[in-house]
């Protein structure tokens, strides 16, 4: 529910108009007489939207709006006046204020005022976590076969409300296939709330994802709304669920189960609509059946399963992979660009990246960029260690698949290797495959989702 406070030095016009909002709007509302409260509030509560009143005795709404911006409480804040005074509302947002009413406007107006400027907030941490995502999406590129039937199966569970296990090993990108199946879900609009159980405090666990009251523990000096609380209608991912202590999975169970949260220190449950998604790097079966991780939440979390390829059984996706994080740290760094060559993707495609996958590729690419002065970037440049424990034994295969899927990613691994050793010239590719002529690889190509450069 949205949390409204009204700032007023007239005690009748505070009141009345949370009654009003209360009525007309369904908010929640707080009332504030004077600016330094209405400061401590905002640092004390969880808000969405404050009203506020420019002409008061003492700290003023102008004031407040410059205490506001010089402490970084973002809250979006509607302000009034009984004055008549446009030019004192154009002050107000330039102050950093999303818009204006007059104590004369039907309180209809004053609460779309609000629904509005909460919504922009909305849209503005939705741009914000849609950028970081542009820059950190790498772990989702490629067409290789085991990259075309993750995404299959992500298109498939994105519109279906239900919870999502997703498995994989660390730094394969299980949280951006998360944010893919919160993208595709329809509320995409919603919020995106990650939670990293393993990065939890035990004593902090609860409060994290269910919220706290003020005076709830020592510390709680503000009310703050949980992790589920924050989600809203979005959805809530829950990193390395596998982490979560005993008494958190017994407390999480039941929440998936009624749909609603008891924050500490409270006494009234809340509803709480968010689609849950947890992942993990762990083999929960294995966990449920050592005793430490329950079988009922596996269950309830495990309705439906996406399980993300390491890269090394996807090795095919390397080139692509590699070009976009090269750019990518390029343009981050603001250096002109380089190129990787051939001999460079050979040596990292014989490396198996079981240490941290993406992630540890990404690593990888940083140093080799820091470390060539030109503007190649060749095998010489590959870090030691990589280049030492390359040429993976077979016993390192992925045992989970099956003849026909690792036979068609060699086969699409060996086309784009030859088409890099030929720079996509495709004659030259068919020549050095041996194939007939350029339409067979063509018609190789197609069958493995690669187009010409």
């Amino acid at each position: 529910m949205t949390t409204v406070l009204i700032v007023d030095d007239v005690h009748a016009m505070a009141e009345q108009y949370a009654y009003d909002l209360r009525r007309i709007g369904g908010f929640e509302t707080l009332i504030s007489f004077d600016g330094d409260d209405a400061l401590a509030q905002l640092t004390r509560e969880s808000i969405d939207c404050v009203i506020l009143d420019l002409e008061m005795p003492g700290k003023d709404g102008f004031a407040v709006l410059r205490a506001m911006r010089e402490r970084g409480l973002e809250t979006p804040v509607v302000v009034y006046t009984g004055t008549g005074s446009y030019d004192r509302c154009a002050q107000a947002i330039r102050l950093g204020a999303y818009s204006f009413v007059d104590k004369s406007d039907a309180v209809e107006r004053v609460a779309r005022e609000v629904e509005n400027a909460v919504e922009r907030r909305l849209l503005l941490s939705e741009v914000a976590e849609l950028r970081r995502y542009a820059a950190e999406d790498s772990a989702l590129r490629g067409n290789s076969p085991a990259m075309k039937k993750l995404k299959d199966s992500i298109a498939r569970v994105a519109p279906i409300p239900s919870t999502v296990l997703i498995v994989g090993e660390s730094g394969s990108g299980k949280e951006l296939v998360a944010r893919d199946v919160h993208r595709l879900s329809g509320k995409s609009r919603e919020p995106f709330v990650a939670v990293n159980c393993g990065a939890l405090a035990e004593s902090l666990i609860e409060s994290e994802l269910f919220g706290h009251e003020r005076g709830a523990f020592t510390g709680a000096n503000t009310t703050r709304k949980g992790a589920f609380e924050s989600a809203g209608k979005g959805t809530l991912f829950l990193d390395e669920i596998g982490e979560l202590p005993a008494a958190a999975q017994a407390k999480l169970l039941r929440v998936l189960e009624e749909r609603q949260v008891v924050r500490v220190g409270a006494t009234h449950p809340i509803a709480v609509p968010a689609r849950v998604i947890a992942a993990t790097h762990r083999e929960l079966e294995k966990d449920v059946a050592a005793g430490r991780f329950r079988q009922d939440l596996l269950f309830r979390l495990a309705v439906h399963v996406l399980r993300v390829p390491p890269l090394r059984d996807r090795l095919s996706d390397l080139p692509e992979l590699v070009d976009h994080i090269l750019a990518a740290t390029c343009e981050r760094f603001g250096m002109r660009r380089k190129q990787i060559t051939a001999g460079a993707l050979d040596v990292l495609a014989a490396y198996d990246w079981r240490r941290n996958n993406v992630r540890e590729l990404r690593n990888v690419i940083e140093r080799m960029l820091i470390a060539a002065d030109g503007d190649a970037i060749g095998p010489d440049h590959v870090p030691a260690e990589i280049v030492e424990a390359g040429a993976p034994a077979p016993e390192r295969a992925a045992e989970a698949r099956t003849f026909l899927e690792r036979k068609t990613e060699a086969e699409r691994q060996i086309v784009v290797s030859a088409l890099e050793r030929n720079e996509w010239h495709i004659t030259k590719t068919a020549q050095d495959l041996g194939l007939a002529d350029h339409a067979s690889l063509l018609k190789i190509m197609r069958r493995h989702g690669l187009s010409s450069r």
